[in-house]
């Protein structure tokens, strides 16, 4: 094993993901995804695209963007351990934003929905942890974004008042 897959073992038994996976399980869901770099600035995925990849952050950050014409709007940042892509990749509707790498070096697993495919079948038990990951996932998101709108609401508006 490389040192690189020994990196990616540490990393991942941190995440929600491998809670219950053993390290020879996360091992295993590894061979079903590829590391691809991005330069800062670097799109990842853009705007419309159907999602047809899920993408683990291992190292840097990456930004979401919203252009509705007038320029970019950051809209959200990813960290290192963060899922990203989730939405597209499940509902296969076009993404809503542009994902860029905010740092040069800026490493990303990908699990293609090829790779997918091929898990759900070889290891459903590991597909379904994949799964229940990106369901806290998007909770996370649903409820930052939630948080932001009673913020913003609040500014808005004035407490209390609507």
């Amino acid at each position: 094993m490389t040192s690189d897959k020994i990196n990616l073992v540490d990393l991942l038994k941190q995440q929600r993901l491998c809670d219950s996976l053993t390290v020879k399980e996360v091992q295993l869901f590894l061979d079903y995804t590829e590391i691809l770099t991005y330069k800062k600035n670097e799109v990842i995925a853009d705007i419309g695209e159907i999602g047809d990849s899920l993408f683990f952050l291992i190292q840097g950050e990456a930004g979401l963007f919203h252009d509705a014409g007038a320029g970019e709007t950051v809209v959200g940042t990813i960290h290192e351990g963060e899922l990203m892509g989730e939405m597209s990749f499940f509902d296969m509707e076009p993404r809503s934003v542009r994902m860029k790498a905010l740092n040069n070096n800026t490493k990303l697993l990908t699990l293609s929905r090829k790779m997918y495919t091929r898990l759900r079948v070889e290891h459903p038990y590991i597909a379904v942890n994949l799964l229940e990951h990106a369901i806290v996932s998007l909770d996370h998101l649903f409820r930052r974004v939630s948080s932001d709108v009673a913020t913003f609401s609040t500014y808005l508006y004035g407490k209390g008042k609507r």
